[in-house]
């Protein structure tokens, strides 16, 4: 608008030169056109010669950490860039819009952001816009740089010393006589060492009773397969109109508030116990119907657990089916020596007689049960009184209750609840 404003008052001035004869009024055209073509050569220049780059410090991060990255700008003129204004469309939450800077001839600025994660999934860093103009702020230019990444982050997960689930042995402690590489509680014999084997594999009172280094060899556990059910129905949510206080920089003492639901605590629930299990070398795999099907066969690699947490990041409660035709559907899936662990929200009863359908089959069950109650939901009562019947091991999460006291020990599912 500007620019437009001293065009038109220079074509005024030019017809007031060729009516009064005024050398005046044509000087000041002349002037007003060399200021237009002056400002736009002057913002059109600060934008060329500049080459823009962001390195990310790492693409996998958790909810609670922080994403550094680092933007150069780099001027490659032996101008000077007076001002440049750097805007970034990342879609990660509480990420730095941008900021504005000087560029000396044949310099490069860096910058270091930090940014905080509080909410799980897969985040677009850029793309980078720049903006600049002329000193007399007559015209305001921009050019976009498609230099983009992503960034992963997983859910948040806390440690459960005291988790003991029931039920996860075979029956009759039968031992799988089958060797493996993994550090197992079974170990089958003893050997003489030889180069290759890991140093916690030494048996030291053999070693010194012998007076050679020997090693023990390991067997599978007697332990059945285990599987974290997470209800992902969408009706079966609720969010509360509180918010919780994450820490997110514990040398600055920086807190963020972030939003409470059960979907979160479902997710966090479930990567917490797989990160617990897998940690104590059990086989475990992950059903959840989400917005599509997630199925992970259950494994005791270390490369499990991340597959699970990079499936849990991008997990939504958009599920159309309730958790009663999700366990009915995937019966086929539980083997009779098989631990399921159901993490669920729902206050619809139905879906414990989908349960009662695997203790039918010999499949063992072990509840997680996020109160929606507690966030402001249906009762959870009902729930807990038909699981009570079946003798189910039932571990209560409320909201705001940190998740390693809900599961240091199953509930008396019968019982009122306060």
């Amino acid at each position: 608008m500007k620019a437009l404003g001293i065009l038109l008052l220079a074509v005024l001035c030019f017809i007031a030169a060729q009516g009064t004869s005024i050398p005046l009024f044509l000087i000041l055209c002349y002037l007003l056109l060399a200021l237009l073509a002056l400002a736009y050569l002057w913002a059109w220049g600060n934008l060329r010669g500049i080459r823009v780059s962001r390195q990310v410090g790492t693409q996998r991060a958790q909810v609670g950490e922080e994403i550094r990255e680092r933007i150069v700008l780099e001027n490659t003129w032996p101008l000077p860039k007076l001002w440049v204004e750097l805007q970034d469309h990342s879609d990660l939450p509480l990420h730095s819009s941008g900021f504005v800077a000087y560029l000396p001839g044949h310099e490069r600025r860096r910058w270091t952001l930090r940014t905080p994660c509080t909410m799980r999934g897969k985040w677009r860093l850029g793309p980078l816009t720049l903006h600049s103009g002329d000193p007399f702020g007559i015209f305001r230019l921009q050019t976009t740089s498609d230099e983009t990444a992503e960034v992963l982050v997983y859910p948040a997960t806390v440690a459960l010393p005291n988790l003991q689930l029931p039920g996860m042995e075979l029956q009759g402690g039968t031992d799988l006589r089958t060797r493996t590489f993994h550090v197992t509680p079974n170990v089958s014999t003893i050997r003489e060492y030889v180069p290759g084997d890991s140093f916690n594999r030494i048996h030291w009172r053999t070693t010194a009773r012998t007076g050679r280094l020997m090693v023990k060899e390991f067997e599978l556990d007697p332990t059945a397969d285990i599987w974290i059910v997470a209800d992902m129905h969408e009706r079966s949510q609720a969010i509360s109109d509180q918010r919780r206080t994450l820490l997110v920089d514990r040398r600055l003492g920086r807190e963020i508030e972030v939003p409470e639901s059960t979907e979160e605590y479902i997710v966090s629930a479930a990567a917490s116990i797989a990160r617990h299990l897998l940690d104590g070398s059990r086989s475990v795999g992950l059903l959840a119907w989400g917005q599509h099907r997630e199925l992970i066969p259950p494994e005791r690699e270390a490369r499990q657990l991340y597959k699970m947490l990079e499936s849990l990041a991008m997990l939504r409660a958009y599920g159309a089916h309730p958790l009663a035709e999700v366990l009915i559907a995937e019966l086929t899936q539980f083997s009779r020596t098989s631990t399921a662990i159901v993490i669920t929200a729902s206050a619809d009863p139905a879906w414990v007689a989908s349960l009662q359908q695997l203790l039918y089959r010999g499949i063992r069950a072990v509840v997680v049960y996020v109160d929606q109650e507690t966030f402001g939901g249906w009762p959870a009562q009902p729930v807990l009184t038909r699981l009570g019947e079946l003798r189910v091991p039932v571990y209560r999460v409320a909201q705001g209750q940190p998740l390693s006291e809900a599961l240091r020990q199953p509930i008396d599912a019968g019982a009122t609840i306060a």
